[in-house]
């Protein structure tokens, strides 16, 4: 099991959506460090957080998800953005992956799935003893 805790941002312009990433987020071991309601916030707090990780819905105003990633990963391209949204529209899922989304989840999201789509995104081990 690895010592290190992943930090953790999250990019949502739902409080509740917030929340229930934010607690998930605690109880899986990662620490959310960064919260944003839209990916004009995210962008600019990505550069002093640096999370290991970001969830990133993508219909947000001000900024969508896709923006918001082809920003931070214009500026940061190891970053590693996995996006959880209610959009499963396969042009909006190529379009999140091409801006450079390592990941794809859609909502209603399992607290399994959200676990291991980032330990692999992280080259982490999966510990399925949580479950």
């Amino acid at each position: 099991m690895d010592v290190d805790i992943l930090t953790v941002m999250v990019v949502d312009d739902s409080p509740i959506i917030v929340k229930k990433l934010s607690v998930m987020m605690q109880t899986l071991g990662y620490k959310v460090i960064q919260t944003a309601t839209n990916g004009k916030e995210a962008v600019a707090a990505y550069p002093q957080c640096k999370p290991n990780v970001v969830t990133m819905d993508i219909t947000m105003p001000e900024m969508d998800g896709i923006e918001a990633t082809q920003a931070i990963m214009s500026e940061f391209p190891d970053a590693k953005i996995l996006m959880i949204t209610s959009h499963g529209q396969e042009s909006m899922v190529l379009d999140a992956l091409k801006a450079g989304a390592k990941g794809y989840i859609l909502k209603p999201f399992q607290q399994q799935k959200v676990y291991e789509t980032i330990q692999k995104m992280c080259k982490r081990k999966i510990d399925l003893q949580f479950f």
